[in-house]
């Protein structure tokens, strides 16, 4: 079956510039590797916060992951866990709380109290620091699609953001509120052959596929770039290393999420890539 939404594919592409993008390349940044700080840059500030987002544009970075959740009365807000529990001095689920109860609560790395605390930001916030600075990979965990989009819009940000779905319904409800938003998806598991992975792509029309890096060869990659979608996979863990963004970068990856935005730009300076 031929992609509905093709069309889509082609306004990503030019989104950030005026220019169709060549074979494999993108035209979200002038970088050719695009670089997401996982969650802001956390190995200063804890994850999530503003502070940790600021971190990550001061290092130059081309995306941050922001992870979506709406609160009990419906107001946008940023934890990546469904609960409040490992990065607050709260206990209970995002989902559960008031926009009030989610707004008294101090955001912390228990890790790092040298780090101090902060509050758990809104989406709105986010929105406000990150205009005209950074382009947004928002990770839509628990939400409203319409209140999702109607923020972006008031910010002026449509441009700005692609957005990644943790659940398969979710797609047709972002196809149908804002259709030239770019979506991003995560291959399914045992996508082991070329054939089902083409398969796969004429079916869901997602502009970016995600996943493990570890989960692409170079065949795959270029299947991909052939049907005109972009690669963004995950490099995130404790201790990444340098070989890992090589062998990312050398199977034609477009774009690597890291915890480590600064050290990564630093290599990719360091290679002639950036």
């Amino acid at each position: 079956m031929r992609p509905k939404n093709l069309i889509n594919i082609l306004v990503v592409f030019c989104l950030f510039s005026g220019h169709a993008p060549l074979h494999g390349q993108h035209s979200f940044s002038k970088n050719k590797t695009i670089v997401i700080a996982h969650r802001g840059d956390h190995t200063r500030a804890p994850e999530n916060t503003l502070k940790a987002y600021e971190n990550a544009i001061e290092s130059g970075v081309d995306f941050i992951e922001v992870d979506l959740r709406a609160t009990k009365d419906g107001e946008l807000v940023v934890m990546h866990d469904a609960t409040i529990d490992r990065m607050t001095d709260g206990k209970g689920t995002v989902s559960d709380l008031s926009f009030t109860e989610v707004r008294r609560l101090k955001v912390a790395d228990k890790n790092h109290p040298e780090w101090g605390t902060y509050p758990i930001p809104t989406f709105n916030e986010v929105l406000r620091t990150c205009k005209g600075r950074v382009n947004i990979y928002l990770d839509f965990k628990n939400a409203s699609v319409e209140k999702t989009y109607e923020a972006i819009q008031n910010a002026g940000m449509e441009k700005s953001i692609v957005v990644y779905l943790n659940a398969r319904e979710d797609y047709a409800a972002w196809r149908k509120v804002a259709p030239h938003m770019p979506l991003m998806i995560s291959l399914p598991e045992k996508m082991d052959n070329l054939t089902k992975l083409k398969d796969y792509l004429e079916e869901m029309d997602a502009e970016i596929l995600d996943g493990s890096y570890a989960e692409y060869t170079k065949e795959k990659v270029d299947l991909i770039h052939k049907m005109k979608r972009l690669v963004w996979v995950d490099v995130q863990q404790r201790n990444e290393t340098p070989d890992q963004w090589s062998r990312a970068i050398s199977t034609g990856m477009d774009g690597l999420q890291t915890d480590h935005p600064h050290d990564l730009i630093a290599y990719l300076k360091h290679e002639g890539i950036r």
